[in-house]
């Protein structure tokens, strides 16, 4: 570990970190190798609501969930490693609506039912990938690219 000025650079430590497991695949390695034990572990992520940027909230439960999962790894476990994102009902609704400065319902029925869909479904695209770099920067591992939508046809 590298200090400055006397005290602990996590950022750094933390780019250092990241950039050593993606040069050297260390999570597609783990997951090949784990293939091959026989052993398997389930764990489901509870999907996080796509409303806002990551609650410290948040970053601890994924965090234990996380630390759970490598612990599996570990024990040669293989695991499925799908992230979620909870995209329906009132909290998306909510940000949107405070977003646009929406007082009533009313307003939603002017501005236009499609409309504010749309702006919903962009409002969800937008923190997912926050809170999806944010997982990363936690260190959490997952197949980023395989997440599930709550508000896909697959889903719904």
């Amino acid at each position: 570990m590298k200090k400055e000025q006397g005290s602990l650079n996590y950022v750094k430590m933390e780019e250092e970190m990241l950039s050593f497991w993606q040069k050297n695949n260390t999570f597609e390695k783990l997951k090949e190798q784990n293939k091959k034990t026989g052993k398997y572990f389930a764990t489901l992520d509870g999907p996080i609501t796509a409303n806002y940027n990551m609650g410290l909230h948040h970053a601890y439960g994924r965090t234990f969930k996380d630390a759970m999962i490598k612990f599996n790894a570990l024990c040669g476990c293989d695991q499925h490693y799908q992230n979620g994102f909870d995209c329906h009902g009132l909290p998306v609704e909510n940000r949107v609506e405070k977003e646009l400065g929406f007082e009533t319902k009313k307003d939603i029925e002017n501005f236009g039912i499609e409309n504010f869909v749309e702006k919903c479904i962009e409002t969800v695209n937008k923190y997912s990938a926050s809170q999806t770099q944010s997982s990363i920067r936690l260190g959490q591992w997952m197949n980023w690219d395989d997440s599930y939508y709550t508000n896909s046809d697959e889903n719904i």
